[in-house]
């Protein structure tokens, strides 16, 4: 195994960095694609005034923010956010960076269980939330809060 990563794409190199780089810090869309799995969305990225490195975005209708990856981008963007990053709570709560869902699927894989949740604005949404014993108190069709923590979510630039 390597201690860096050069990830290249139709001969170019989009990123190098260590294998926690590439995977917590993808720079382009191609990278946080190929690498794991990878939510991507479609936001409207917007620049915070004194955001201290933040942008805020809207997906939708809801408002988020985001402290990761080219928050000096504007318009229309992708953002990453990857599943074990992803936040349930019960439906109606509220706060920063909180998209209404439903949960259409649930996976168990042992160790953990992977959630889609389809958002409030029809973005599928994959979630992974680990075992700890406990049955999960959402099944199919359950309505919730989905947590999408601004450190957590990344603004992107596609791939050139």
């Amino acid at each position: 195994m390597s201690d860096r990563l050069a990830m290249m794409a139709g001969g170019r190199i989009e990123q190098v960095g260590s294998p926690t780089e590439l995977y917590e810090e993808p720079a382009t869309t191609y990278v946080a694609g190929f690498l794991g799995v990878a939510n991507l969305l479609g936001a409207v990225s917007g620049p915070i005034t004194n955001g201290g490195g933040r942008c805020r975005l809207r997906l939708g209708e809801f408002e988020l923010e985001a402290s990761g990856g080219d928050t000096a981008a504007t318009g229309e963007v992708r953002v990453v956010i990857r599943p074990e990053r992803v936040r349930l709570e019960p439906y109606g709560t509220t706060g920063p960076n909180r998209v209404p869902g439903m949960v259409e699927r649930l996976v168990y894989q042992g160790p953990a269980t992977q959630l889609v949740v389809r958002l409030a604005n029809g973005d599928p949404l994959q979630v992974l939330v680990q075992n700890q014993g406990e049955p999960l108190s959402w099944a199919q069709g359950t309505a919730i809060a989905v947590h999408l923590p601004p450190d957590a979510v990344r603004v992107l630039r596609e791939s050139a």
